[in-house]
Order: structure tokens, then C-alpha cells, then sequence
């Protein structure tokens, strides 16, 4: 049996700011974050939310873009729990 997925606000809200992004060249969440975890596994270290959170930060310094520093805020948001 397939199971139907109900469409919520949130729902809609999130296909919406994916749009908006795409607009801006802005990759999505899960982008960035794969790239953050490809550019440490190639340095040799280990995964975990500090090294993650020091990318982010370290990108964060070398961005002029309001959007991409928002995007950074955001997922550094994500990676602490405080979204």
C-alpha cells in the first residue's frame, strides 16, 4: 500500500525557500554540508560537530555575500541545535 504524504505549511514553506535559493546560486543545506565533510575527510580528520562548526566559521570570514552569510548563520544554527 503507498502511503500519502499530507502537505503542511512547513512543507510548502520549504519547497519555497529551495526555489528562492535556487534563484540566488545559493546551494542548499545539505550541499554546503557535504562539502564541508568531503573538504575534512580530504584533510585526513575526523567528522564531528567541531570541525564542522570551525569550517563554517572559517567560510564565514571570507564571505561578503549577505546571502551566503546568512546561509553559513543558518547552518551553524543547524550543526549547535539552535534552529
Amino acid at each position: 500500500m503507498m502511503q500519502q504524504q499530507q502537505w503542511t505549511p512547513n512543507a510548502g514553506n520549504a519547497v519555497a525557500q529551495r526555489f528562492d535559493m535556487a534563484d540566488m546560486n545559493i546551494p542548499t543545506q545539505q550541499e554546503t554540508l557535504g562539502q564541508i565533510v568531503e573538504e575534512i575527510l580530504r584533510a585526513g580528520q575526523s567528522v564531528n560537530r567541531k570541525a564542522i562548526c570551525a569550517k563554517l566559521l572559517a567560510k564565514l570570514d571570507n564571505i561578503s555575500c549577505k546571502n551566503m552569510e546568512a546561509h553559513y548563520h543558518g547552518l551553524l544554527a543547524l550543526v549547535l541545535g539552535r534552529e
